[in-house]
């Protein structure tokens, strides 16, 4: 077997989920995974750690060690390395390799490998989920396609709180309310339209409390609103079926099925088979 055979075959275990050796190599690496998360969280409890401190240690070297080997795999049978490493997952898998170097040079920074748990996400991957993946995408391209209608709508709701604040510190000053300067008046315009309502501001004096009436009835009405926005903007976006077939130069893993070319580079998605 030839090196460029050898990447090809390496590549379609460890970035695809579709084939058995895929699957199996991904559920390996999720049990690493959710073991590495489960030491960082038993070693933190003082009498776990006097006793299996060393144990901890161990297998926390074991895991990293793996980690790093499988990191310069992925780097090395990428077609892109480049786009690999600055991809979502590339940097993520970088992440989790490197706490345990640091924690020699930086005090406390192993605690950052329970950034682990995010590679926990490749499991969309290997439970056949990722039309939920398409479906996290579509929502993310709804909210790019909505930003300026929802950021005219939050600065309407912070001119709205200022307003409001204002007029409730003009109605409740002096009333013993808790309402002592504008900046806490808006604080407490923000929470009750918001509809949390922490109680630490109330108003005492009737029209204080009809107008807290009011703006709470409000709150329902303008959480709704950029809910309605994004859901117009979802109702746009056409649905496809997609499969997990990572393409070898940018790593996009959201293709239709039977797609040949990349939907994001151009490029096959299976160039060894020209």
């Amino acid at each position: 077997m030839n090196i460029r055979k050898l990447k090809s075959r390496l590549y379609t275990i460890i970035f695809e989920a579709d084939t058995f050796g895929g699957k199996l190599f991904d559920i390996i690496l999720l049990i690493l995974i959710v073991i590495s998360v489960l030491t960082v969280i038993l070693e933190t409890v003082p009498p776990l750690q006097a006793k299996y401190g060393d144990v901890f240690n161990l297998i926390e070297w074991v895991i990293t060690i793996l980690f790093s080997i499988e990191y310069l795999l992925r780097v090395w049978v990428s077609k892109n390395p480049k786009a690999y490493i600055f991809s979502f997952f590339g940097i993520i898998d970088f992440l989790s390799a490197i706490p345990k170097y640091l924690s020699y040079f930086v005090a406390g920074s192993q605690l950052l490998i329970a950034l682990r748990a995010l590679r926990l996400l490749r499991i969309f991957k290997i439970l056949k989920l990722s039309p939920f993946m398409g479906e996290a995408q579509r929502l993310t391209r709804a909210l790019k396609a909505s930003r300026h209608k929802i950021m005219v709508f939050l600065l309407a709701v912070i001119i709205l709180t200022v307003i409001l604040g204002t007029i409730m510190y003009l109605v409740e000053y002096g009333a013993g309310s808790g309402f002592d300067s504008i900046p806490k008046s808006i604080y407490w315009a923000i929470v009750t339209l918001t509809t949390v309502g922490y109680g630490d501001i109330a108003p005492v004096t009737p029209l204080g409390q009809f107008i807290a009436s009011l703006i709470m009835i409000l709150g329902y009405g303008i959480i709704a609103v950029p809910t309605g926005i994004v859901t117009t903007e979802m109702t746009r976006d056409l649905k496809v079926h997609t499969n997990t077939q990572v393409c070898p130069y940018c790593h996009e893993d959201t293709h239709v099925d039977g797609a040949v070319y990349c939907h994001r580079c151009g490029n096959l998605l299976n160039p060894d088979d020209e």
